[in-house]
């Protein structure tokens, strides 16, 4: 397999129309009532932790950073992470996950949430968070929320409500 001529970079507002493509492309209508949307709904994501992969002049994946609050404590909610299926398996996901994550921790955010897959997840440190420590807006199996701490102790005694916005 020959490598891509990847190009991972923030986001624009000139990438919104392409990444709505992408997410209705990979997503389908019913993204709307996930929960992870749900979360989202009405918060702006943070343009300088959101970022996009280009082959060429084609965007062929996303990931969106939002503000959030867990039980009280500023975090942040990653996602949604989208590739086009046509670009999958080839290391985009990751790229782009590892951009945010260390965009993240430069500006000094403490805490990253997200509703997800943990074996895929676990090799950035996302781990699950214990049953009952944090709740979501809307049913999700509690083995897909997961938590990275960006700073040594940024999730002890972090507990609550999970909703969106600052």
């Amino acid at each position: 397999m020959s490598s891509l001529p990847l190009v991972i970079r923030p986001e624009t507002t000139r990438d919104a129309e392409a990444i709505e493509r992408l997410h209705e492309r990979a997503f389908g209508p019913g993204r709307f009532a996930r929960t992870a949307y749900r979360l989202r709904e009405g918060v702006s994501h943070l343009p300088a932790l959101s970022f996009t992969a280009l082959v060429g002049t084609l965007l062929v994946g996303s990931v969106r950073v939002s503000p959030a609050r867990a039980g009280g404590t500023p975090a942040l909610v990653l996602g949604p992470l989208t590739v086009d299926p046509a670009f999958g398996s080839r290391g985009i996901g990751a790229a782009l996950t590892t951009a945010s994550i260390e965009a993240a921790r430069a500006q000094e955010h403490r805490i990253v949430l997200l509703v997800g897959d943990a074996p895929y997840y676990a090799r950035f440190g996302f781990r699950p968070v214990p049953p009952g420590r944090l709740t979501l807006p809307g049913p999700v199996d509690p083995a897909r929320l997961l938590a990275l701490a960006l700073r040594e102790g940024a999730l002890d005694g972090v507990s609550g409500a999970v909703v969106g916005g600052a």
